[in-house]
């Protein structure tokens, strides 16, 4: 059998079936965590008061830990010290960020506003998850998709520094300035500015640091096996469950405007399947315009297309309340976006034969939930 057919033959295998049972039922684990919270939400009407009177500045803390929760893990995989041979690669960088700063919060914002136009509350809600550059999951899908591990790890940070920087400027521009140019109804963000700014530096500047240190003292002081091989696989899962911790306590709270008005639910979901696969498809091509081989391409495409829907949560309920329409939109994103992603990856890998030639590509990897580190992956591919 040809090189060319036995690497057809393992990406024609099943993607799922290389994935841990943790990471293969992703999508429902995020369903079942949505029904115990309707569940709970139904058998503890006042949930919403207990959860209030202890708070990190104006998020409850059971809240806060779960979204802080979701940060740690993945900030501390990234090989600091490799950042500067990756951002050498000026073609990738440059398109990531044009793409992940100027064009995903743009499409985002006309999405919302074609489909949300009557509906305030998730319109800002989903501008806000647009300018939250996917840190998170991404790792996964770029693993599975025969991304670049390395680039993947390196362009996650590049956009967390960027979200600590410039995320609430964005959000004024977006939510007030831009609409009043157009003429439309803008959010007033006089107030807003300020929450969205702290939200940040809370929920993601906090993190970053932590990772970043841990990161660097514990490689030094430990060695990178030790770290890699012992640390990371530990602290790994904890960023799932605190993505299911936090839509548990989410959906608990948001029970009544679920199940009252579902149909609103699925108008949310509309506009971020568009925003998938038209942020996908613009940077897989971009990237093969560009001339990067299939795993940066691939690495592209999938940092475009995701959100960072742990800061957009976070950002919605410090500013705009626990019980929000704004918080909503940001919790309905997981539910959409896991099952979207893992279709795209089938799509990428068809792709990278169809246009790059399968004898360039890697089979996808066994990876539990981001348990392994960047650079253990690209060791692996």
């Amino acid at each position: 059998m040809s090189v060319d057919a036995i690497a057809r033959r393992d990406f024609e295998g099943s993607i799922l079936g290389r994935l841990s049972m943790l990471d293969r039922f992703l999508p429902v684990w995020i369903g079942v965590a949505m029904a115990v919270g309707l569940a709970l939400g139904r058998a503890f009407p006042g949930l919403n008061d207990q959860l209030d009177r202890v708070k990190i500045d104006t998020t409850s803390l059971p809240i806060a830990i779960g979204l802080l929760g979701m940060m740690y893990p993945v900030l501390a995989k990234v090989r600091y010290d490799r950042l500067r041979s990756v951002t050498a690669d000026r073609p990738l960088v440059i398109s990531s960020l044009l793409l992940n700063w100027a064009i995903g919060p743009a499409l985002m914002f006309a999405l919302a506003w074609i489909f949300l136009a009557d509906l305030p509350e998730f319109r800002t809600g989903l501008i806000l998850v647009g300018l939250a550059r996917c840190i998170a999951m991404v790792l996964i899908w770029n693993t599975l998709a025969c991304g670049d591990g390395e680039a993947g790890a390196v362009l996650v940070v590049l956009n967390s520094v960027f979200q600590v920087a410039g995320y609430a400027l964005l959000g004024y521009f977006y939510l007030e300035l831009l609409p009043g140019w157009l003429g439309l109804d803008r959010t007033a963000v006089d107030f807003v500015l300020r929450d969205i700014a702290k939200s940040v530096l809370i929920f993601l500047g906090v993190p970053l640091v932590l990772g970043y240190l841990t990161s660097v003292i514990g490689r030094k002081q430990k060695g990178d096996e030790w770290y890699e091989q012992r640390f990371l696989p530990r602290i790994s899962p904890f960023a799932l469950y605190s993505l299911l911790f936090t839509i548990v306590i989410l959906f608990a709270i948001q029970g009544d405007a679920i199940t009252s008005a579902p149909l609103d639910v699925a108008r949310i979901a509309v506009p971020l399947l568009a925003y998938f696969a038209i942020m996908w498809t613009t940077a897989f091509v971009w990237g093969r315009a560009q001339g990067l081989t299939y795993p940066k391409t691939a690495t592209l495409a999938f940092t475009a297309a995701g959100n960072n829907f742990e800061l957009a949560i976070a950002v919605a309920i410090g500013t705009f309340g626990v019980s929000s329409g704004q918080a909503l939109a940001g919790v309905v994103g997981p539910l959409i976006e896991v099952p979207t992603l893992v279709a795209l990856v089938y799509v990428s890998l068809w792709a990278g034969r169809r246009y790059f030639g399968a004898s360039g590509l890697t089979a996808p990897v066994t990876v539990p939930y981001m348990a392994a580190s960047p650079s253990e992956l690209a060791e692996r591919q």
